[in-house]
């Protein structure tokens, strides 16, 4: 009896540290105004490279306390495809579509009042660029996930 409380203990014990750590943020739900303000603080940037109008498809959007993380796509109003060489972004040298990922985009935000910011961003990444050290730190508690193994 007692061996198979030792491995049952043993089993128990690798479950706990094998299942992902809780994540602590929430996910503002369509139409309130957190998430409107979080999409616009990032829409300046796509409008700027990419040209206006824009929208965005929402495939995660966190917030915990001040920190948020956005990742998206962007796209013309209805769905609308956007052709990279005809941006602004392209026509002034910053964006390079051959060496891009589409219009993804992500965003690491921090709100200041009731604004939120686009600290850091990216359009068209191929890695995950905001999985680093000094990020990690920072927005840890909305990007946990994509940190595990960074210093």
């Amino acid at each position: 009896m007692r061996f198979c409380n030792i491995i049952y203990s043993s089993i128990s014990a690798a479950l706990l540290l094998a299942m992902p750590l809780t994540a602590e943020y929430s996910v503002p739900e369509r139409g309130t105004k957190e998430r409107s303000a979080m999409l616009d603080a990032v829409r300046a940037h796509a409008e700027e490279q990419l040209g206006a109008p824009i929208e965005f498809v929402v495939y995660d959007l966190r917030v915990d306390g001040r920190f948020g993380f956005a990742s998206l796509q962007a796209q013309r109003p209805g769905g609308g495809a956007i052709d990279l060489y005809a941006t602004p972004g392209f026509k002034e040298g910053t964006l390079e579509p051959d060496f891009m990922d589409g219009t993804s985009m992500q965003a690491l935000l921090r709100r200041s009042g009731e604004t939120w910011v686009a600290v850091h961003w990216a359009i068209g990444p191929t890695d995950l660029w905001f999985a680093y050290g000094p990020f990690c730190r920072r927005y840890g508690s909305v990007i946990e996930d994509y940190c595990q193994g960074v210093n």
